[in-house]
């Protein structure tokens, strides 16, 4: 199984209740560690369905954006907010800003 599949998988946030209530997922073993670690709720239809897709993933049976759809599916079935990020490479250069939004 390949826990930590990143290249293929574009990073989410989520925002979920509780004392651990930002989490990043960068790859499929962080993914399963939500899932099963910090989820709010483990009864809902589209979470069954993600944490079965994210088995699938990790042993290669289906891309590992598949899985990032039903991972977000499951998120809006539980309420919890999701932000798609963009990975920045190293060495990538950022715009510059203008002296007046640097403050």
């Amino acid at each position: 199984m390949c826990w930590n599949t990143s290249s293929a998988f574009t990073p989410v946030g989520f925002a979920l209740r509780g004392p651990a209530s930002r989490k990043i997922v960068w790859t499929l073993g962080d993914a399963a560690r939500l899932l099963i670690n910090d989820w709010p709720c483990d009864d809902g239809e589209e979470y069954v369905a993600a944490v079965k897709a994210c088995v699938d993933a990790l042993s290669g049976k289906i891309a590992p954006e598949q899985f990032r759809e039903a991972l977000l599916r499951a998120a809006d079935e539980a309420g919890i907010a999701a932000l798609s990020l963009v990975r920045q490479e190293v060495g990538e250069r950022q715009p510059d800003l203008p002296s007046s939004a640097q403050r």
